[in-house]
Formats: structure tokens, C-alpha cells, sequence
């Protein structure tokens, strides 16, 4: 099989969309689209997001040092594509795309997106400037679920809720299921 080689860059697809919320120590809140976040750790639960320094939620992150990891859905892809590609400097990101700011359970500053399914409030530990963007290492305090998605059992089913994906300059839509964790090893 022929391959090209192209110059180095970072070509992991799919990537979570979220919306980023965050607020500063006057009031200030923001929403900003990230696509650069993922798993750290899972004792304790640890995430990390990557943003650039000239963003505008730049300063309240390095200020409050608290964030909302916000997942978005097919029915958010709008204002998740329109948080991206605003600043918070020349718009109220909240007022503009209809979305409701709640606040957070153990947050001071950074309210969650009360339109997403899966909200998970992060206290920063650690920001590590690695170039083009800064690495904000946070530990997750608290989560919370849409009821919508819960069945008669407790069991919450986030697969149900419309999770979009972005690869390569499009967003996605998650598709059927292929196999469980595990699957490939699992006696008949």
C-alpha cells in the first residue's frame, strides 16, 4: 500500500466538540469550542483541555482556574460551531445562541450549559504552556446527567443523547454501535 508523508502535525480523529465554560472573578462568563480536551486519569478523574493564550477565555481560566466541560449534541452543533468561531470579546455567546447558564454545584465562577446533556465541572491543577496552546490539567469534581436519559434502573444512557464528534474540519454525528468493550475477547 503506497503512503504519503506529510509534514508533521496532529491527524487523531475524531475529536469530542465541547463547549468550554468558564468565568472570571468580576462575572464575566464565556463559552469557548474546544476540540483539544480528553482523559487524563481515572483516580482521581483527571481531564485536560489545550487553548491558545490570545483566546478570549484565556484569562478566566488562568483566573478562576475552574471550567465546565459541556458535551454537545446533534441539536447543539450550531452553537457549538458559532462558540468556536466567536469571540466572547464582541459577543454574549449565551445570549446569541439561546443557552442557559446554571450554576455549577461546586464551581464559584464557571456556570454549566444547562442544554447539554453531560455537564462536568473541573478545578485546574496544573497549566503547562507547551507552544501554540496551554494545557489545562484539572481534576473533575462533579458531574451531572441529564434525567432525560435515565431509565427505570438508574443506568444513564449517554449514547442516546446525540453526541457529535469533529474530524478533519467537519462535525459528525456518532453512528451504530460496532461492539462493546471487550467484545473481541468475550466467550459464546
Amino acid at each position: 500500500m503506497a503512503k504519503q508523508t506529510w509534514k508533521a502535525g496532529n491527524m487523531i480523529y475524531p475529536l469530542p466538540a465541547v463547549m468550554v465554560s468558564c468565568g472570571d472573578k468580576e462575572g464575566n462568563t464565556n463559552i469557548i469550542t474546544i476540540g483539544w480536551t480528553g482523559t487524563i486519569c481515572t483516580n482521581p478523574a483527571m481531564l485536560y483541555i489545550s487553548i491558545r493564550p490570545e483566546r478570549y477565555s484565556y484569562h478566566m481560566l488562568r483566573e478562576s482556574e475552574e471550567f465546565v466541560v459541556n458535551l454537545t449534541t446533534e441539536e447543539l452543533a450550531y452553537a457549538t460551531d458559532w462558540c468556536g468561531v466567536k469571540s466572547g470579546r464582541d459577543f454574549d455567546k449565551w445570549k446569541e445562541m439561546k443557552l442557559t447558564p446554571v450554576k455549577a454545584e461546586k464551581l464559584e465562577y464557571a456556570p454549566m450549559i444547562g442544554e447539554c446533556p453531560v455537564n462536568i465541572e473541573c478545578k485546574v491543577v496544573e497549566v503547562k504552556e507547551l507552544g501554540s496552546h496551554a494545557m489545562f490539567l484539572a481534576e473533575v469534581v462533579s458531574v451531572q446527567v441529564d434525567d432525560a436519559y435515565m431509565d427505570e434502573t438508574g443506568k444513564f444512557h449517554l449514547n442516546n443523547t446525540g453526541l457529535m464528534t469533529y474530524s478533519h474540519g467537519a462535525y459528525k454525528e456518532l453512528g451504530a454501535d460496532i461492539g462493546t468493550f471487550g467484545y473481541s475477547v468475550k466467550k459464546k
